[in-house]
């Protein structure tokens, strides 16, 4: 079994770790704190390391759960994706274009925020994170099947929702 180091095995996850927080959280800070509690319990589990199957999917776990805890103490006040956390594509050819994008992408973040917190967060560890689903239901404590299911229904929900906006307008 390999011996597990924080500097070289754990703390390049801090990014990782940090994006799946802020995408729950929806706050920097919140997202940073949360990261560096993650970090602590992690490292207070040094003992254990070696009993671990797979440190980055153990790490994930942690952090999702101080990230869900967290919105639960704040009573679930829906906040939206901001403009810094949407990536906005470059190659637009007219402003009139990237205005369009713009108000596509605030309208996906708030499809995406509406979603249940299971498909939310499945689907922001396959789409964004590029997880796999074997990985994804170890982080979240269900089975592929259900990671599976709970990424398709969220697909659908937002498919539906912005299908209705383009038949029925704003």
């Amino acid at each position: 079994m390999k011996k597990v180091s924080f500097r070289e095995d754990i703390l390049p996850l801090k990014n990782e770790l940090y994006r799946l927080a802020l995408r729950i959280t929806m706050s920097r800070e919140e997202a940073e704190d949360i990261v560096q509690e993650t970090l602590i319990k992690v490292w207070n589990r040094r003992k254990r390391w070696e009993e671990i199957d797979s440190m980055e999917a153990f790490c994930l776990t942690i952090c999702r759960n101080l990230a869900l805890d967290s919105i639960k103490r704040k009573g679930n006040q829906l906040e939206y994706l901001d403009e810094t956390t949407c990536q906005q594509p470059t190659t637009l050819a007219s402003p009139y274009e990237k205005m369009l994008q713009k108000d596509r992408m605030e309208l996906i973040g708030t499809f995406i925020n509406t979603l249940p917190e299971k498909q939310k967060s499945c689907m922001q560890l396959r789409d964004f994170e590029g997880r796999s689903y074997k990985e994804i239901a170890q982080i979240m404590d269900i089975s592929e099947d259900q990671v599976k299911v709970n990424i398709f229904r969220a697909r659908q929900t937002l498919k539906n929702k912005l299908q209705n906006i383009g038949k029925n307008g704003l």
